[in-house]
């Protein structure tokens, strides 16, 4: 299996275009040893040639040109997506689906509650359905059953609902539902190797650490390094908690739940451009690294 980091922060990017936190001061004047990132979604594939992206950032064409293997240039007119996978419908997760217009149709795979508020509260289905027949829409039904995407055959995905939020433009927002946000347990079915990836993950039950034990990799929410992180940069008044992420530090975090899993690789994607652990020589850095976490970064190539 061949996982592709595209993008690897969160909501805005790194630095954050309108953003003069420590952070992004530091990594525009220099004086701090970080990476800019753009906003998070990977690319899976089972052969190297054909891919399936996950979440459409609005990132999307600086990633695929960071990435030449999803332009293979075979034809006029080429790319090797030939699927897209839908894990919420939060904005930086689908807006990329605007720029990837060109290329319609695309078979889109998401669940019932992010396809009512992609038809609803923020209607990309409709408004592209004019692009030579636009999104075309791949039901992911929840429950733990397995599916296939025929340009991945060899990869088995299953679709886990997870305890976060709807978009803040969301008709049901403040109203959860199982579906507006879902992680990703994918096997290969010839090397039996496996992966979970959430980007957005607020809340760890029994039932979801069943699935987390059984990843070789685990590409999991780093969104921030402690609940009130916004309050304490003062950038903003939610904690991460009611943003739906869950935070790494502290009883409970993510930290702390990476600790009890066997997972022989273990990421924190969709890095919010406040963390601290952005910061190569930050202590919060330093303790990933004790506790054998990597920070992932754009172009990160990960072969299971």
């Amino acid at each position: 299996m061949h996982i592709q980091i595209l993008g690897s922060a969160a909501g805005g990017g790194f630095p954050q275009w309108n953003c003069n936190c420590h952070n992004c001061r530091g990594v525009r004047d220099g004086s701090l040893r970080a990476q800019p990132r753009t906003q998070s979604s990977i690319a899976l594939s089972d052969d190297g040639v054909n891919w399936i992206l996950c979440n459409a950032s609005p990132d999307i064409r600086a990633q695929i040109e960071a990435f030449p293997a999803l332009q293979p240039a075979r034809k006029v007119r080429d790319t090797a997506i030939g699927a897209i996978i839908l894990l919420d419908s939060q904005i930086d997760h689908c807006t990329g689906l605007l720029t990837l217009r060109e290329g319609c149709p695309h078979k889109v795979w998401c669940t019932e509650m992010v396809h009512q508020d992609l038809t609803s509260g923020f209607p990309l289905f409709t408004m592209l359905d004019h692009w030579n027949g636009g999104l075309q829409h791949q039901l992911i039904e929840l429950g733990g059953v397995p599916f296939s995407i025929p340009t991945c055959p060899n990869l088995s995905i299953t679709a886990i609902a997870l305890r976060s939020s709807a978009p803040p433009y969301s008709p049901h927002r403040g109203n959860p539902h199982p579906g507006d946000n879902i992680g990703l347990f994918v096997e290969d079915l010839r090397t039996g190797s496996t992966l979970f990836y959430a980007p957005g993950l607020g809340q760890v039950d029994e039932a979801l650490l069943a699935w987390m034990r059984r990843a070789d990799c685990l590409l999991v929410d780093g969104t921030l390094w402690r609940d009130d992180e916004m309050r304490h940069c003062g950038v903003g008044d939610k904690l991460g908690s009611e943003m739906g992420h869950l935070p790494q530090s502290g009883p409970g975090g993510m930290l702390e739940v990476l600790d009890g899993l066997p997972a022989s690789r273990k990421i924190l994607i969709h890095i919010n451009n406040t963390n601290p652990i952005l910061n190569v020589d930050s202590p919060e850095r330093a303790q990933l690294a004790a506790h054998g976490v990597d920070v992932a970064w754009d172009g990160m190539s990960i072969n299971l």
